[in-house]
């Protein structure tokens, strides 16, 4: 087996809306800090992202969408022209140099994706990217470009790959979807908290594809509340069986880590034990299906202190580690501890000591057991 590849490079820190916007990139290097300290990443598995290139964006986005980030980047578009691009929205507003900065997630992702394709690698993470709200032609959610799209159309153009992309982000996949909604050559897979309460409001368990690509679209809507047994379960069957229906060339994922219970964004209710279980599930499928092919992206998580240990778990699947257990490393304690406003984690695992009981238990895994049972008909039949 050939070693896993590790993308980042500093450049991939500058995508920032504004001091105060929820989407901080320092979770990026703070994730990175920690391997490092813990001992699991060293030099020699990092590899630098490369800018994706205009051609490379428009397999996916609009050329005037491209030309419209271009110049809001310069401060040189039109207000109206903003508003028609989803540039001028508190979620996702126009910043300097947003072009070039934009397309490095992208590049981060696409290099990933060479690597494996390449032979350097049967596995790589690119924590950069994940960005899977973006639309062809419109910014949407903290996202401009749609790097797991461009990388999903880019290994069908580029290596004829039949693409399974895997979403366990709180929040729907709603761009990634809906860019290859009327295609049978890509599996779109969304497990996330019920839009009832939740942005984008979409991804039900109705929405399954159109034309040739009906059925091609799966949609797991879990409840409010949602805890580590129930998520799981519904994850793993729902899963496992829309791979063994498409029986992918290779498998996306996006990571985003949002449903964590201190996440304060969403209403999900998931621990450190949920983390450890996703990414090696994700591996198994790959080892299973793919031939170990597996690139990893990285999406949500606002909580910015929990999201390295959460991370992490993605990197030791790759590299074939067990959740490590005890104490962070000490030198990632002191690099980060005293610039935490928060509880900061000391261990590899929760300490659940501010973890609520969660009154509607029962209800909440009804409510999954038959969204799920729904799903896996739907992707049976």
């Amino acid at each position: 087996m050939k070693k896993p590849l590790f993308v980042y490079d500093d450049s991939l820190l500058k995508y920032r809306f504004n001091s105060t916007h929820p989407f901080n990139q320092m979770r990026l290097k703070m994730t990175t800090d920690l391997l490092k300290s813990s001992g699991f990443l060293d030099d020699s598995s990092i590899i630098q992202p490369r800018p994706a290139s205009d051609e490379e964006l428009m397999l996916v986005h609009k050329p005037d969408f491209i030309e419209g980030v271009k110049l809001a980047g310069k401060g040189s578009l039109p207000p109206e022209k903003m508003e028609s691009y989803g540039l001028n929205t508190e979620d996702t507003p126009a910043f300097d140099h947003m072009h070039e900065k934009s397309k490095m997630l992208v590049g981060a992702t696409l290099s990933a994706v060479d690597a494996v394709m390449e032979g350097r690698a049967d596995k790589a993470l690119s924590l950069a990217g994940g960005l899977h709200h973006g639309f062809s032609g419109r910014a949407s959610g903290f996202c401009i470009y749609n790097d797991s799209a461009v990388a999903i159309e880019y290994l069908r153009t580029k290596y004829n790959q039949r693409v399974m992309y895997v979403d366990t982000d709180a929040h729907h996949g709603d761009g990634v979807q809906w860019i290859f909604y009327d295609t049978n050559q890509v599996m779109t897979y969304s497990i996330h908290e019920t839009g009832r309460y939740l942005f984008p409001g979409t991804g039900s368990v109705t929405e399954r594809g159109t034309e040739s690509g009906f059925g091609f679209a799966v949609n797991i809507p879990i409840d409010a509340f949602t805890e580590d047994e129930s998520f799981i379960q519904s994850f793993k069957a729902s899963l496992s069986a829309a791979i063994e229906k498409f029986k992918p060339d290779i498998i996306i994922s996006q990571n985003g880590v949002d449903s964590h219970y201190r996440d304060p964004m969403t209403h999900l209710a998931l621990t450190s034990r949920s983390y450890e279980e996703i990414p090696r599930f994700v591996a198994q499928m790959a080892d299973k299906y793919t031939q170990g092919k597996w690139i990893a992206v990285g999406g949500g998580g606002y909580n910015i202190w929990q999201v390295p240990r959460l991370w992490s778990q993605i990197w030791f699947s790759m590299i074939g580690e067990a959740p490590p257990r005890g104490r962070l490393p000490e030198e990632f304690i002191y690099q980060y501890e005293d610039r935490c406003p928060v509880d900061f984690p000391y261990d590899w695992e929760d300490d659940l000591n501010d973890y609520k009981e969660i009154p509607r238990r029962h209800e909440i895994n009804e409510k999954n057991q038959s969204t799920l049972d729904r799903a896996i008909m739907h992707i049976e039949s």
